[in-house]
């Protein structure tokens, strides 16, 4: 079981509600946002440096990636398209406006769509979504969600995992259609961003443990990486050989006592873990 690993921040920058890290592998590129920030970023892996940086109103929860380099950036309620040259345009609404939700963590599944969840603004529970975008509008695949976190898919693409973080539920069905049933329940934090590697294990941020489990297909703990900072919240596979495992991290609502003892918080780490991870799936916004 892994227990521990030398955990690298590699960011000088720390971000509020860092998110969302994919690896675009035609331009050698990292992509991820901050979310209370309204921003997208990019940049070099090794060594470290923020290339672009696209800001948004409001917020920017999550991004995908087309084959040409288009961006797909999922703000409050909308799916809005970034084109290479800086063009804007709006892809779909995804939630009426002025609902109390926003969107949050989206991927895009082997096919190139592109599925993204909600959360709450306030303390309604139950009635978030996920979505996925296809013939120019939204298919729904929950709608009783507490919060929709990390999606990920099995390598040959028949499964879907999803997190429900304030149930603290990790679920798994077949894809793309299947009934959902839990696969296994966090304890001591919160199950938040999520990826696969090559073998189809399991890699999720625990959002308030300060730490990234590594499970199983079926669910059983392999190991655990622990972070000197609360609030890791996503993971990905990243690089040349996709053997650097990405972490962000958060700073929000940490007080300055917990910053003074974790500076590092909000910054963005890498971990070689002895694994490799899947190619990210190119956003096809002809689907």
């Amino acid at each position: 079981m892994i227990t521990s690993l030398e955990v690298t921040p590699i960011s000088p920058d720390r971000y509020e509600l860092g998110e969302g890290p994919l690896w675009d592998s035609a331009r050698q590129r990292l992509l991820w946002v901050d979310i209370l920030a309204g921003q997208v970023l990019a940049g070099r892996l090794d060594p470290f440096e923020v290339t672009d940086t696209w800001s948004f109103d409001d917020f920017a929860t999550a991004v995908a990636v087309a084959a040409d380099g288009s961006l797909l950036v999922a703000e409050r309620e909308i799916l809005t398209r970034v084109d290479p040259d800086g063009r804007r345009s709006q892809v779909a609404r995804v939630l009426a406006a002025g609902c109390g939700s926003r969107l949050n963590d989206g991927a895009v599944d082997p096919s190139g769509r592109f599925v993204v969840g909600s959360m709450a603004l306030d303390d309604r529970t139950g009635q978030e979504v996920l979505v996925r975008l296809e013939n120019g509008g939204c298919t729904t695949l929950d709608s009783d969600l507490t919060l929709s976190n990390g999606l990920a898919w099995t390598p040959d693409g028949s499964g879907l995992y999803s997190i429900d973080s304030v149930a603290r539920r990790v679920r798994v069905r077949d894809y793309p259609g299947g009934d959902r049933h839990d696969l296994l329940e966090i304890t001591g934090g919160l199950p938040d961003g999520m990826c696969l590697d090559s073998d189809g294990n399991l890699w999720i941020a625990v959002h308030g443990a300060g730490r990234v489990e590594c499970r199983s297909p079926g669910g059983t703990l392999f190991g655990v990486i622990e972070l000197d900072t609360p609030q890791p919240t996503s993971v990905a596979f990243a690089g040349p050989d996709l053997d650097v495992l990405v972490i962000t991290t958060a700073t929000e609502g940490m007080s300055a006592a917990g910053l003074a003892a974790h500076p590092d918080s909000g910054r963005i780490f890498t971990a070689r873990v002895g694994a490799t991870g899947l190619p990210t799936p190119y956003w096809n916004p002809a689907l």
